[in-house]
Protein backbone atom coordinates (compact mmCIF):
# COMPACT_ATOMS: atom_id res chain seq x y z
CA UNK A 1 0.00 0.00 0.00
CA UNK A 2 1.05 3.62 -0.53
CA UNK A 3 2.36 6.00 2.08
CA UNK A 4 -0.41 8.51 1.60
CA UNK A 5 -2.69 10.45 3.94
CA UNK A 6 -4.42 7.38 5.41
CA UNK A 7 -8.15 6.72 5.64
CA UNK A 8 -10.76 9.25 6.75
CA UNK A 9 -11.34 7.14 9.87
CA UNK A 10 -7.71 7.83 10.87
CA UNK A 11 -8.42 11.55 11.36
CA UNK A 12 -8.52 12.15 15.12
CA UNK A 13 -8.18 8.42 15.83
CA UNK A 14 -5.06 8.64 18.03
CA UNK A 15 -6.66 11.19 20.36
CA UNK A 16 -9.93 9.25 20.49
CA UNK A 17 -8.13 5.99 21.29
CA UNK A 18 -6.21 7.58 24.15
CA UNK A 19 -9.46 8.89 25.68
CA UNK A 20 -11.62 5.79 25.14
CA UNK A 21 -9.64 2.65 24.36
CA UNK A 22 -9.50 0.01 27.12
CA UNK A 23 -11.75 2.03 29.45
CA UNK A 24 -14.64 -0.16 30.56
CA UNK A 25 -16.83 -0.87 33.56
CA UNK A 26 -17.32 -4.56 32.81
CA UNK A 27 -15.53 -7.79 33.60
CA UNK A 28 -13.82 -9.32 30.58
CA UNK A 29 -11.54 -12.31 30.05
CA UNK A 30 -9.86 -12.99 26.73
CA UNK A 31 -7.62 -15.96 25.91
CA UNK A 32 -5.79 -16.34 22.59
CA UNK A 33 -4.01 -19.38 21.17
CA UNK A 34 -2.22 -20.11 17.90
CA UNK A 35 -2.10 -23.45 16.09
CA UNK A 36 0.73 -24.82 13.99
CA UNK A 37 -1.50 -24.44 10.94
CA UNK A 38 -1.52 -20.67 11.42
CA UNK A 39 -5.01 -20.34 12.90
CA UNK A 40 -5.44 -17.81 15.71
CA UNK A 41 -8.23 -18.60 18.19
CA UNK A 42 -9.56 -16.08 20.72
CA UNK A 43 -12.14 -16.90 23.38
CA UNK A 44 -13.81 -14.01 25.20
CA UNK A 45 -16.14 -13.96 28.20
CA UNK A 46 -17.89 -10.73 29.20
CA UNK A 47 -20.04 -9.82 32.19
CA UNK A 48 -21.93 -6.58 31.59
CA UNK A 49 -24.66 -5.36 33.88
CA UNK A 50 -25.12 -8.82 35.33
CA UNK A 51 -25.52 -10.37 31.86
CA UNK A 52 -22.85 -12.84 30.78
CA UNK A 53 -21.96 -13.29 27.12
CA UNK A 54 -19.12 -14.89 25.24
CA UNK A 55 -17.72 -15.57 21.81
CA UNK A 56 -15.05 -17.56 20.02
CA UNK A 57 -13.16 -15.96 17.13
CA UNK A 58 -10.84 -17.57 14.61
CA UNK A 59 -8.48 -15.89 12.18
CA UNK A 60 -6.60 -17.52 9.32
CA UNK A 61 -4.18 -15.85 6.93
CA UNK A 62 -3.59 -17.31 3.48
CA UNK A 63 -1.40 -15.48 0.98
CA UNK A 64 -3.02 -12.06 0.47
CA UNK A 65 -6.27 -12.88 2.30
CA UNK A 66 -7.36 -12.89 5.94
CA UNK A 67 -10.42 -14.86 7.09
CA UNK A 68 -12.14 -13.92 10.37
CA UNK A 69 -15.03 -15.91 11.85
CA UNK A 70 -16.74 -15.22 15.19
CA UNK A 71 -19.45 -17.25 16.93
CA UNK A 72 -21.18 -15.82 20.01
CA UNK A 73 -23.51 -17.19 22.68
CA UNK A 74 -26.51 -15.69 20.83
CA UNK A 75 -25.88 -18.12 17.94
CA UNK A 76 -24.70 -15.33 15.66
CA UNK A 77 -21.95 -16.14 13.19
CA UNK A 78 -19.97 -13.18 11.86
CA UNK A 79 -17.60 -13.61 8.95
CA UNK A 80 -15.16 -11.11 7.47
CA UNK A 81 -12.85 -11.75 4.53
CA UNK A 82 -10.14 -9.21 3.72
CA UNK A 83 -8.23 -9.27 0.44
CA UNK A 84 -5.02 -7.27 0.14
CA UNK A 85 -3.68 -6.04 -3.21
CA UNK A 86 -6.41 -7.66 -5.33
CA UNK A 87 -5.34 -4.83 -7.65
CA UNK A 88 -2.38 -2.49 -7.12
CA UNK A 89 -3.09 -0.39 -3.98
CA UNK A 90 -6.60 -1.85 -3.62
CA UNK A 91 -8.00 -3.61 -0.54
CA UNK A 92 -11.42 -5.30 -0.39
CA UNK A 93 -13.41 -6.33 2.70
CA UNK A 94 -16.50 -8.53 2.57
CA UNK A 95 -18.57 -9.22 5.71
CA UNK A 96 -21.86 -10.83 6.65
CA UNK A 97 -23.65 -12.20 9.70
CA UNK A 98 -25.85 -15.27 10.06
CA UNK A 99 -28.84 -15.44 10.64
CA UNK A 100 -29.14 -11.74 9.66
CA UNK A 101 -28.83 -12.24 5.91
CA UNK A 102 -29.34 -8.52 5.23
CA UNK A 103 -26.16 -7.62 7.11
CA UNK A 104 -23.81 -8.32 4.21
CA UNK A 105 -21.48 -5.51 3.19
CA UNK A 106 -18.72 -5.05 0.64
CA UNK A 107 -16.07 -2.37 1.09
CA UNK A 108 -13.32 -1.37 -1.34
CA UNK A 109 -10.38 0.81 -0.31
CA UNK A 110 -7.97 2.48 -2.71
CA UNK A 111 -4.67 3.94 -1.52
CA UNK A 112 -2.67 6.51 -3.47
CA UNK A 113 0.39 8.55 -2.52
CA UNK A 114 -1.76 11.68 -2.23
CA UNK A 115 -5.29 10.37 -1.71
CA UNK A 116 -7.40 7.49 -0.40
CA UNK A 117 -10.91 6.47 -1.38
CA UNK A 118 -13.31 4.01 0.22
CA UNK A 119 -16.76 2.80 -0.82
CA UNK A 120 -18.97 0.48 1.23
CA UNK A 121 -22.22 -0.99 -0.10
CA UNK A 122 -24.75 -3.03 1.86
CA UNK A 123 -25.61 -6.29 0.11
CA UNK A 124 -29.41 -6.19 0.25
CA UNK A 125 -32.36 -5.06 -1.85
CA UNK A 126 -32.19 -1.47 -0.57
CA UNK A 127 -28.49 -0.90 -0.08
CA UNK A 128 -27.02 1.93 1.93
CA UNK A 129 -23.89 3.43 0.44
CA UNK A 130 -21.02 4.99 2.38
CA UNK A 131 -18.09 6.75 0.74
CA UNK A 132 -15.02 8.59 2.01
CA UNK A 133 -12.20 10.52 0.40
CA UNK A 134 -8.99 11.86 1.92
CA UNK A 135 -6.37 13.94 0.15
CA UNK A 136 -3.01 15.21 1.33
CA UNK A 137 0.12 13.70 2.79
CA UNK A 138 1.02 11.82 6.00
CA UNK A 139 1.66 15.28 7.53
CA UNK A 140 -1.55 17.10 6.58
CA UNK A 141 -4.78 15.57 5.32
CA UNK A 142 -8.27 16.78 4.40
CA UNK A 143 -11.15 14.33 4.27
CA UNK A 144 -14.90 13.89 3.96
CA UNK A 145 -17.43 11.09 4.26
CA UNK A 146 -21.07 10.68 3.29
CA UNK A 147 -23.77 8.06 3.69
CA UNK A 148 -26.70 7.66 1.31
CA UNK A 149 -29.89 5.67 1.81
CA UNK A 150 -31.17 4.42 -1.54
CA UNK A 151 -34.60 3.64 -0.07
CA UNK A 152 -35.41 7.16 1.12
CA UNK A 153 -33.14 8.87 -1.39
CA UNK A 154 -31.54 10.98 1.34
CA UNK A 155 -28.14 11.40 2.94
CA UNK A 156 -27.83 9.70 6.33
CA UNK A 157 -24.60 11.47 7.23
CA UNK A 158 -21.94 13.83 5.97
CA UNK A 159 -18.75 14.68 7.80
CA UNK A 160 -15.57 16.64 7.05
CA UNK A 161 -12.24 16.75 8.82
CA UNK A 162 -8.64 17.90 8.75
CA UNK A 163 -5.60 16.54 10.54
CA UNK A 164 -2.03 17.75 11.01
CA UNK A 165 0.59 15.28 12.21
CA UNK A 166 4.15 15.70 13.37
CA UNK A 167 6.57 13.13 14.83
CA UNK A 168 5.69 14.20 18.40
CA UNK A 169 2.11 15.46 18.04
CA UNK A 170 -1.09 15.43 16.02
CA UNK A 171 -4.14 17.70 15.84
CA UNK A 172 -7.49 17.32 14.15
CA UNK A 173 -10.83 19.09 13.61
CA UNK A 174 -13.95 17.17 12.58
CA UNK A 175 -17.30 18.66 11.60
CA UNK A 176 -19.88 15.90 12.02
CA UNK A 177 -23.52 14.99 12.64
CA UNK A 178 -24.57 16.76 9.44
CA UNK A 179 -22.90 19.94 10.65
CA UNK A 180 -24.46 19.87 14.10
CA UNK A 181 -21.23 19.14 16.00
CA UNK A 182 -17.57 20.01 15.83
CA UNK A 183 -14.72 18.24 17.60
CA UNK A 184 -11.16 19.47 17.93
CA UNK A 185 -8.37 17.46 19.54
CA UNK A 186 -4.64 17.69 20.15
CA UNK A 187 -2.27 14.92 21.25
CA UNK A 188 1.36 15.37 22.25
CA UNK A 189 3.95 12.68 23.00
CA UNK A 190 6.12 13.71 25.93
CA UNK A 191 8.92 11.19 25.31
CA UNK A 192 10.84 10.04 22.25
CA UNK A 193 9.51 6.48 22.50
CA UNK A 194 5.89 7.74 22.44
CA UNK A 195 5.11 5.75 25.59
CA UNK A 196 3.67 8.73 27.48
CA UNK A 197 1.23 11.23 25.99
CA UNK A 198 -1.22 14.00 26.88
CA UNK A 199 -4.39 14.88 24.99
CA UNK A 200 -7.07 17.54 24.99
CA UNK A 201 -10.42 17.43 23.19
CA UNK A 202 -13.30 19.88 22.94
CA UNK A 203 -16.68 19.06 21.42
CA UNK A 204 -19.53 21.46 20.74
CA UNK A 205 -23.07 20.50 19.68
CA UNK A 206 -24.75 23.49 18.07
CA UNK A 207 -28.38 22.33 18.44
CA UNK A 208 -28.09 22.18 22.24
CA UNK A 209 -25.24 24.70 22.79
CA UNK A 210 -23.51 21.98 24.80
CA UNK A 211 -19.73 22.00 25.19
CA UNK A 212 -17.64 19.10 26.45
CA UNK A 213 -13.95 19.53 27.22
CA UNK A 214 -11.88 16.48 28.06
CA UNK A 215 -8.24 16.17 29.05
CA UNK A 216 -6.36 12.93 29.49
CA UNK A 217 -3.01 11.26 29.35
CA UNK A 218 -1.05 8.06 29.58
CA UNK A 219 2.18 7.44 31.46
CA UNK A 220 4.50 4.47 31.12
CA UNK A 221 5.67 3.61 34.63
CA UNK A 222 8.00 1.05 33.11
CA UNK A 223 8.08 -1.21 30.05
CA UNK A 224 5.38 -3.42 31.62
CA UNK A 225 3.01 -0.92 33.25
CA UNK A 226 0.92 1.93 31.81
CA UNK A 227 -1.36 4.31 33.71
CA UNK A 228 -4.09 6.34 31.96
CA UNK A 229 -6.54 8.97 33.22
CA UNK A 230 -9.12 11.37 31.81
CA UNK A 231 -11.42 14.10 33.14
CA UNK A 232 -14.10 16.22 31.45
CA UNK A 233 -15.85 19.45 32.44
CA UNK A 234 -18.96 17.49 33.51
CA UNK A 235 -16.97 15.90 36.34
CA UNK A 236 -16.53 12.43 34.83
CA UNK A 237 -13.19 11.02 35.98
CA UNK A 238 -11.77 7.83 34.53
CA UNK A 239 -8.58 5.95 35.37
CA UNK A 240 -6.93 2.82 34.06
CA UNK A 241 -3.99 0.60 34.94
CA UNK A 242 -2.48 -1.93 32.53
CA UNK A 243 0.22 -4.37 33.50
CA UNK A 244 1.84 -7.11 31.44
CA UNK A 245 1.81 -9.94 33.98
CA UNK A 246 3.65 -12.38 31.72
CA UNK A 247 4.80 -11.83 28.12
CA UNK A 248 1.79 -10.84 25.94
CA UNK A 249 -0.65 -11.32 28.84
CA UNK A 250 -2.11 -8.00 29.98
CA UNK A 251 -4.19 -7.24 33.07
CA UNK A 252 -6.35 -4.10 32.82
CA UNK A 253 -8.16 -2.48 35.74
CA UNK A 254 -10.27 0.60 35.04
CA UNK A 255 -12.87 2.72 36.79
CA UNK A 256 -15.06 5.76 36.33
CA UNK A 257 -16.60 8.11 38.87
CA UNK A 258 -18.79 11.21 38.68
CA UNK A 259 -16.98 13.76 40.86
CA UNK A 260 -20.12 15.93 41.00
CA UNK A 261 -22.18 13.06 42.44
CA UNK A 262 -19.83 11.16 44.70
CA UNK A 263 -22.77 9.60 46.51
CA UNK A 264 -23.48 7.51 43.40
CA UNK A 265 -21.76 4.17 43.03
CA UNK A 266 -18.57 4.38 40.95
CA UNK A 267 -18.13 1.92 38.09
CA UNK A 268 -15.15 -0.39 37.84
CA UNK A 269 -14.03 -2.81 35.18
CA UNK A 270 -11.56 -5.66 34.94
CA UNK A 271 -10.12 -7.08 31.74
CA UNK A 272 -7.59 -9.87 31.33
CA UNK A 273 -6.09 -10.73 27.94
CA UNK A 274 -3.91 -13.82 27.74
CA UNK A 275 -1.83 -14.55 24.65
CA UNK A 276 0.89 -17.14 24.07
Amino acid sequence: MSKGPGLFSDIGKKSKDLLTRDYNSDQKLSVSTYSLAGVALTSTALNKGGLSTGDVAAQYKYKNAVFDVKVDTQSNISTTVTFFEILPSVKAIASFKVPDYNSGKLEVQYFHDHATFTTAVALNQSPAIDATVTIGTPTIAFGAEAGYDTTSGSFTKYTAGISVSKPDSCASIILGDKGDSIRASYLHHVDNLKMSSIVGEITRRFSTNENTFTVGGSYAVDHLTVVKAKLNNHGKLGALLQHEVIPKSVLTVSGEVDTKSLDKNPRFGLAIALKP
